[in-house]
């Protein structure tokens, strides 16, 4: 059974596409959920196979997944928006959108600190991960995710027609390789 997308009822036409985005921020969590665990089992148990294998799974996943993600917003979901809005007054949606992307550029960049703490974890040469950078990274994410799923994902149901979500449901699947796991 799938998940409603928040504001709607439930699946119709192509909303598949904003129901996987909305699946990958709970991916995402699920990531976040496993940094904010490792700090502390880190201080416990110190470099373990547990602790190298969660945090080789956390660099790929934002190394793969979370980067396609930013790309299908970015590239695909906010601009079908900002059209959608042509004629209109599209100065709050512009705002949201660049905010947004903004976000991502921030995201990204403290991906980029956490990744080389959490690559010498996986490599056996640190037992050690940056609380505070953790704990930053996974706040700013579940601020971004609660944005997202509260105002930009209920918008896109609302104003994009079917063809255009069919148009960037294709998009997303020749990013992510014929597969979509976003």
């Amino acid at each position: 059974m799938k998940a409603s997308l928040p504001g709607h009822s439930g699946p119709s036409g192509g909303f598949e596409v904003l129901e996987m985005l909305s699946a990958c921020h709970r991916r995402i969590e699920q990531q976040c959920s496993t940094l904010r665990r490792l700090v502390p089992h880190l201080a416990a148990h110190g470099n373990d196979d547990e602790a190298r294998a969660a945090a080789a799974s956390v660099i790929r996943y934002f190394e793969t997944a979370a980067k396609d993600h930013h790309a299908d917003e970015e590239e695909d979901l906010f601009p079908a928006l900002m059209e959608s809005m042509a004629g209109s007054d599209a100065v709050c949606l512009r705002e949201l959108t660049q905010g947004l992307a903004g976000e991502h550029r921030e995201l990204e960049t403290r991906w980029q600190h956490l990744r080389a703490e959490l690559e010498a974890v996986a490599a056996n040469a640190a037992a050690s991960l940056s609380a505070a950078e953790v704990e930053t990274f996974v706040a700013r994410y579940e601020h971004h995710i609660g944005l997202e799923e509260r105002e930009l994902l209920p918008m896109a149901a609302r104003l994009l027609s079917d063809i255009e979500i069919d148009r960037i449901g294709r998009a997303m699947r020749e990013r992510h390789g014929g597969g979509l796991d976003p």
